[in-house]
């Protein structure tokens, strides 16, 4: 059972970790084409090569492998030391290597084809190329969505139907409630890399899948596990996931819409005569961090408020709000979550509400158990 000065302490490092990391990639970039290396680069590549997609193979496996060697003192103290410092990852470094390389060449299989179009469209289409860009992206979101239950995500984890006939039954039930089909429930071997816990509902149609954390099925009675795939269910039932669809490929549109005549306008500022001097490219890259910084807050936003809906659901149809509460500690101390974050960390950086927030929210929903709850919450 983990402190809260312990969880604050993981979490502040974890979060000081990733913000310089950001910081230090866009000075990085900015001075990569401020300074003519990105000129020089595709000098040097074009020495071997002229054919334009080739070009921009190169550029971008250039700058990945770069990127890679000097990030990696960062990677490793944030994605295996710390991990294992604080007691959270099973994984022994070379399989820590081999879980990203496995990741990478999955990227790269499915990015390469996305880049290659990318420039097709920014040659074929001028100043318009963000919009058939779009279409492409939204469609390949579709593709995968369906796919990575399927076929991704069996590369990384084993997964199995569930055994418990008892849990199997009450999943069934909340799925049949919140009128999904699902074909089965799984187990997934998530305990291979983490002592961390989750559930997740993924994938659309026919390749909708439950899935169950082997640390969660061995760690967690049935009705806590029962509170937290009805809590999944709650963003189906109440429409979050078509929500999500919906505003995230207008977001997508606009932005790309941005980008496309940000970069044009800048362009000269660097130096740069065309759109598509692949030199030019990483500018892309400035103004969507930049972008990002807009868009991350307000995406928080909205998602705080998918997440508290779906917990009200979870109340409503699971009639259980005591070990709800009980799982939301339970998995905020499994996972080394802080309890409660500071007001504007919480507001620019969380996707999910800090747990105290949601369990007050828990305790003024469910009107007729608060003294039960507050007490369990004392307890914790």
């Amino acid at each position: 059972m983990s402190s809260p000065e312990e969880s604050k302490k993981y979490n502040n490092i974890k979060l000081a970790v990733g913000i310089s990391k950001t910081v230090i990639s866009f000075v990085l970039l900015y001075l990569f084409v401020t300074l003519g290396y990105s000129n020089k680069l595709i000098i040097w590549i074009n020495s071997y090569t002229s054919n334009d997609y080739l070009l921009l193979i190169s550029f971008i496996i250039t700058t990945g492998v770069v990127s890679g060697v000097l990030f990696f003192p960062v990677n490793y103290y944030s994605g295996f030391y710390l991990e294992h410092k604080y007691d959270l990852s099973n994984q022994t470094f070379i399989k820590w290597i081999l879980e990203d390389l496995k990741g990478l060449l999955i990227f790269a299989a499915i990015g390469i084809p996305i880049l290659l179009a990318f420039y097709f469209s920014l040659k074929t289409f001028g100043g318009i190329w963000w919009l058939p860009f779009a279409i492409l992206l939204f469609i390949v979101s579709v593709l995968l969505a369906r796919i990575v239950p399927v076929l991704i995500l069996p590369l990384f984890y084993k997964l199995t139907p569930i055994d418990d006939e008892e849990l199997k039954r009450r999943i069934t039930l909340l799925a049949i409630e919140a009128g999904v089909k699902v074909e089965n429930v799984y187990r997934f071997d998530m305990s291979k890399n983490t002592k961390k816990a989750n559930a997740a509902f993924t994938g659309i149609g026919k390749s909708k899948r439950i899935l169950l954390g082997d640390t969660l099925l061995d760690n967690y009675t049935k009705d806590e596990i029962e509170t937290v795939i009805a809590h999944e269910l709650g963003h189906y039932k109440k429409k979050h996931i078509i929500k999500n669809i919906v505003i995230g490929t207008v977001s997508s549109f606009l932005t790309l819409f941005l980008i496309a005549k940000l970069y044009d306008v800048s362009l000269t500022w660097f130096g740069f005569d065309m759109r598509t001097d692949i030199a030019a490219l990483p500018l892309l890259s400035l103004w969507a961090m930049l972008i990002g910084l807009i868009q991350t807050p307000l995406g928080n936003i909205l998602s705080r408020k998918y997440e508290y809906e779906a917990d009200r659901y979870a109340v409503d149809v699971t009639k259980k709000p005591e070990a709800f509460v009980s799982t939301l500690r339970k998995l905020t101390s499994q996972n080394l979550g802080d309890e409660n974050p500071n007001p504007f960390v919480e507001w620019f950086f969380y996707s999910h509400p800090s747990i105290n927030n949601r369990v007050n929210a828990i305790i003024d929903y469910s009107g007729s158990t608060v003294t039960s709850l507050q007490n369990l919450q004392t307890e914790q």
